[in-house]
């Protein structure tokens, strides 16, 4: 998914298995939550990093 920080486009990865998903953002400054529409459940949070476009998911 994108989402425009500052003027340009940052590019999210959530993950295969979450593939048209309905997602709710919830953005704070680069402070980002991102939530599945139906149930609720978080599937990401992160914190964007302006010197990358595209933003991978971390290993836990």
């Amino acid at each position: 998914m994108t989402l425009r920080v500052a003027g340009q486009l940052r590019h999210l990865g959530i993950g295969r298995t979450h593939s048209r998903t309905h997602v709710i953002l919830l953005v704070q400054d680069l402070d980002v939550r991102v939530v599945n529409a139906i149930t609720g459940e978080l599937l990401r949070e992160l914190t964007i990093d302006t010197t990358r476009d595209y933003q991978p998911r971390t290993p836990k």
